[in-house]
């Protein structure tokens, strides 16, 4: 017994020497975590993010991403999106399961790149595929001083939501109206020219209604209207040409629009949030420039900024929407009642409607356009925030990372909307609707929030300024002031404006509600 005891305990050792030494020249450690399921032979590389909806997706695409790779195994982690750098970089310095990729919002790229978290990526060709399709906007958010230094993933960004069926009706009603016009005076022609009686004219008037079904009225309670006359290109052809290429578009069709019982005001946004109306000066307001990380073009005062923001005062007096009650999630919920026939609205708005409409709580059609101008002489350009994946710049296994983040990033299905509700920040998916594919053009021609650490706090201060001058007060003081701040914040100086002259725009259409 005792010869066996030592024979075991010699082998025993033996076979740990054999395992250190193994250890010591393949340069694994010890100490990582690994999976027991067959992927030792594989190099884990590792992905963190903060949302949860993306879980089911990105475990996923995880399995087939290891399912493809000889050599790689990919494993995700959710973690808490609070101090997310912090945590990320404290981590890396440690060596403690770091991530070898993050994925974050873009505007935090500056800040990822100067500690030391970010690199150029290695797989750059992959932006220019024309097959994916990568908009101006998805590249121009992830570059930082001429570089890429990430990948671009899923993006948010707003639009002009509207009220489809509200449109159809407002253009059968309109049509019908013309063809009754039209038949009345060649009517009145007729008897003008004797050829038949007065008695005649009003015939047709005194002849009996025919009763109309509840099945026959639709579901918004607009006046019943005989559609036979009217075909369906004419109400697709009508719809296109009402949809609005400007605000003051809606304006005038607030004051021609005879809308059913259940509308409360024809436009309602929350004016409360920068996101919904940076639009307003978004193609006339420069903070760092195309890709948002130059301290040297600073541009938030000026003409064009005084008079688009002079126009967005004047609308108090169109759509008197009180700041201290509005939110996104009460303005969405009013359009889903029907109450509002455009609002502007963020990609979930569709997931929103057509659960909605699933649960029978939404009985109309919708659509998604591109930004209206605010006129003739001053266009809108939306704010995006594009969330993209990072490298991180500690990881041991940069092409090995590079190459997991690359093939996330070529999805060229609608996978991840359909699980996640994220739409890719690429053109090449078949989403199938086309309020989806809006929201990818609306995307294409935005405004990347800007990197600069140096203005993190501007978007609040221009939030205030937005609140203030909806509230009545001067814009050309307003944004003077913006402007001071922001180049005192940027240079370390204070900085005196010249002032500049006060709006001349003066919006003429519409009528008050």
């Amino acid at each position: 017994m005792k010869i066996r005891f030592r024979l075991l305990g010699a082998v025993l050792v033996i076979a740990l020497l054999g395992a250190a030494f193994y250890y010591s020249r393949s340069g694994i450690n010890l100490h990582e975590e690994r999976s027991i399921f067959g992927a030792n032979d594989k190099t884990t590389i590792r992905l963190w993010y903060t949302d949860d909806s993306m879980t089911d997706y990105l475990t996923g695409k995880a399995v087939e991403y290891n399912k493809k790779s000889k050599t790689t195994r990919a494993e995700i982690q959710l973690v808490s999106g609070l101090e997310y750098l912090e945590e990320i970089s404290k981590a890396s310095v440690q060596g403690d399961n770091y991530p070898d990729v993050f994925i974050m919002t873009h505007d935090s790229l500056e800040k990822a790149y100067l500690a030391g978290l970010a690199e150029e990526i290695k797989k750059p060709e992959l932006l220019e595929d024309e097959t994916l399709g990568f908009s101006d906007a998805a590249k121009n958010s992830i570059t930082y001083k001429g570089k890429y230094i990430a990948y671009p993933y899923y993006f948010e960004t707003s639009s002009l939501l509207y009220n489809r069926t509200y449109l159809e009706d407002e253009v059968r009603a309109r049509r019908q109206a013309e063809l009754d016009a039209a038949e009345g005076e060649l009517a009145q022609a007729a008897a003008d020219a004797g050829e038949i009686e007065g008695e005649d004219i009003t015939e047709a008037e005194d002849a009996p209604v025919p009763e109309i079904s509840e099945d026959a009225e639709n579901a918004d309670g607009a006046e019943y209207v005989e559609e036979s006359a009217i075909s369906a290109e004419e109400v697709e052809a009508g719809v296109n040409e009402m949809l609005p290429s400007t605000i003051e578009d809606i304006l005038l069709f607030a004051d021609n629009y005879n809308a059913p019982d259940t509308v409360e005001s024809v436009f309602r946004w929350d004016v409360t949030d920068i996101f919904y109306n940076y639009f307003f000066v978004g193609n006339y307001l420069n903070l760092g420039g195309q890709s948002g990380d130059d301290t040297s073009q600073i541009n938030v005062y000026n003409e064009d900024t005084i008079n688009c923001m002079s126009f967005y005062q004047q609308l108090n007096q169109f759509f008197a929407i009180d700041e201290s009650v509005v939110t996104y999630e009460n303005v969405l919920q009013d359009f889903i009642d029907g109450k509002t026939v455009f609002t502007v609205a963020t990609t979930d708005a569709v997931a929103k409607i057509e659960e909605a409409k699933a649960a029978g709580n939404c009985s109309f059609e919708y659509g998604v356009t591109t930004m209206p101008a605010l006129n003739d002489t001053y266009g809108t350009r939306t704010m995006s925030v594009t969330e993209c994946l990072v490298v991180n710049g500690y990881s041991e296994h940069q092409e090995k990372a590079n190459d997991f983040a690359a093939f996330l990033c070529s999805e060229n299905t609608d996978t991840c909307y359909t699980m996640s509700g994220k739409l890719i920040a690429h053109e090449g998916i078949p989403y199938g609707n086309d309020s989806l594919d809006s929201f990818v053009s609306v995307y294409a021609k935005s405004v990347p929030m800007p990197k600069l650490m140096a203005t993190s706090n501007f978007w609040v201060q221009l939030e205030i300024a937005f609140s203030n001058i909806w509230e009545g007060a001067n814009v050309n003081d307003t944004l003077k002031t913006l402007s001071e701040n922001v180049k005192l914040q940027i240079g370390g100086t204070e900085v005196t404006e010249e002032r500049l002259p006060d709006a001349s725009i003066v919006i003429t259409e519409g009528q008050e509600e």
